[in-house]
């Protein structure tokens, strides 16, 4: 169970600061069951509740500081993949979005950040489908990245960038 004011993520939300733990927020009577109530720290003005034991949403404490900085250093060795299948292909970039996997998350961003550059290249224009899961892996990893190194999320990818520059040289 987390803490409030605990920082986790949690399902097409991303980035959620527990406010509360309570009783049922809509059903009065059910006071059973335990609720979050989630304040999306980079959606300004919403509010979730979810239970407790919801297993259908992800839920999981974001990354610290010490965890970042080694998924960092594993970049350079995490795999692209490329399914030819664009079905398939979805669905693996929708898993990977879903279970907040961070290595996953780093797949897809490299993936489509050398698939858009190889398109580019040659002439042809970047699919919108790409580009849709290209900004949604960035906008859950850099958030997530954000708040555990302390650092604006626009520059959450400069960042990143310098890092794996020093590790090369």
């Amino acid at each position: 169970m987390f803490e409030i004011g605990e920082l986790i993520m949690c399902g097409g939300h991303g980035v959620c600061r527990v406010t509360a733990i309570t009783g049922n927020p809509i059903d009065k009577l059910d006071r059973e069951r335990k609720y979050y109530i989630l304040e999306p720290v980079f959606e300004k003005g919403s509010t979730i509740y979810t239970p407790v034991d919801n297993e259908k949403i992800v839920m999981r404490k974001i990354m610290n500081k010490k965890d970042a900085k080694k998924l960092i250093g594993q970049i350079p060795d995490i795999e692209t993949v490329w399914i030819k299948e664009e079905k398939s292909r979805e669905q693996m970039y929708k898993e990977a979005i879903r279970t907040y996997d961070c290595q996953s998350l780093v797949q897809i961003i490299k993936t489509l950040y050398l698939r858009r550059q190889d398109r580019v290249q040659q002439g042809k224009k970047v699919l919108s489908s790409d580009e849709h899961y290209l900004k949604k892996a960035e906008e859950l990893l850099y958030s997530e990245m954000s708040l555990a190194l302390s650092i604006p999320k626009e520059r959450v990818e400069e960042y990143i960038f310098s890092q794996i520059n020093k590790i090369r040289r």
